[in-house]
C-alpha cells in the first residue's frame, strides 16, 4: 500500500503511477521515499522487464510540493541537505535501474518533474506536455536534476533554460533532445506501447549491459583503454547463455526464449 503511488502490473510491464492528481503529482518526502523503494523493488523483480513512469490527472509532475518547500525553507542547512540527498538518491535510483524505463508525460513536467522525465531512458510526451526548470524563479537552482537534464539537452541549452525558466512545449522538448517522441493525447498510450513492444524484443541482460555501456563510453576519449573495455564487454556477453540463445534463435528463425508468446 502506498500513500502517493499506484503500481500497475501488466505481464512483464510495470507502470508506476504518481497518484497525487489534486497536487499535480508534486513530490514531498513521502513520494520521494516511496518512488525510491519502488524502483529498487521493481529492478529486483525478475518478472518485470520494462518500467513506465506516469502521472495521474492533468500533470506528469509539478516538481516539489510547495508545502514541502515551505517546510524546507524553515529548516536549517543540515535538514535541507538531508532532503536534497533523498531527492538526488531518488533520481539516481531511477536513472540507474538495470531495466528499461519510459517516462509517459501527458502534461506539465516542471522542475523535479522535468528531472524525472530526463532520468528515464526514454521519454514520450503528449503535445499538451510542457516542461521547465523553474527553480530560479523561487530563488533556488535545479541542482538535483541537473545531471539528467544536462545529459538530455546538453550544457548549451541548459545555460538558457536553467536561467530563464522558460516553458518548453513538447515540440521544442523534442527538438532539444529532452523527449524522444511527441504524440497527440489520444495516441500517447499507443506510442508508449509501441516502444514497450520494441523493448520486449531485446534480451534483458543485453539491455542492462547496453545501459552500462552508454555510461562507460559517453564523453570518453577514444583511446586504447576504451577500445579494450568495449572489446571486453562484447566478448563477455557473447559467452552468456542469453547471447547463445539469441544467436541460435536468429539462425533457427524462431523467437528467443525471453519473448513470451
Amino acid at each position: 500500500m502506498f500513500m502517493t503511488l499506484e503500481i500497475e502490473l501488466d505481464g512483464p510491464v510495470s507502470t508506476i503511477w504518481m497518484n497525487r492528481p489534486e497536487l499535480h503529482n508534486a513530490f514531498d518526502e513521502n513520494l520521494i521515499l516511496e518512488l525510491t523503494a519502488t524502483c529498487v523493488a521493481l529492478d529486483r523483480d525478475k518478472d518485470v522487464r520494462v518500467v513506465v513512469l506516469a502521472g495521474r490527472g492533468r500533470s506528469f509532475s509539478a516538481g516539489a510540493d510547495l508545502n514541502w518547500m515551505k517546510r524546507a525553507a524553515d529548516n536549517g542547512i543540515a535538514e535541507n541537505q538531508n532532503d536534497a540527498r533523498a531527492l538526488a538518491n531518488m533520481l539516481r535510483t531511477l536513472a540507474m535501474m538495470k531495466k528499461p524505463t519510459i517516462a509517459r508525460v501527458q502534461g506539465a513536467a516542471l522542475g523535479g518533474g522535468m528531472g524525472l522525465a530526463a532520468a528515464c531512458d526514454i521519454a514520450i510526451a503528449s503535445t499538451r506536455a510542457v516542461f521547465a526548470t523553474s527553480e530560479v524563479r523561487f530563488g533556488i537552482i535545479p541542482a538535483a536534476i541537473s545531471p539528467y537534464v544536462l545529459r538530455a539537452i546538453g550544457a548549451r541549452q541548459a545555460s538558457r533554460y536553467f536561467q530563464t525558466a522558460e516553458r518548453i512545449d513538447a515540440a521544442r522538448a523534442r527538438e532539444i533532445g529532452l523527449v524522444h517522441e511527441v504524440a497527440e493525447p489520444d495516441q500517447l498510450d499507443a506510442r508508449v506501447q509501441e516502444i514497450v513492444a520494441a523493448l520486449l524484443q531485446g534480451g534483458p541482460l543485453a539491455q542492462a549491459a547496453a545501459k552500462d555501456l552508454i555510461r562507460a563510453v559517453d564523453h570518453q576519449p577514444i583511446n586504447d583503454n576504451l577500445v579494450e573495455d568495449t572489446a571486453h564487454r562484447i566478448a563477455h556477453l557473447r559467452a552468456t547463455p542469453e547471447a547463445r540463445e539469441g544467436i541460435a534463435a536468429f539462425l533457427d528463425k524462431r523467437p528467443p526464449g525471453w519473448i513470451k508468446e
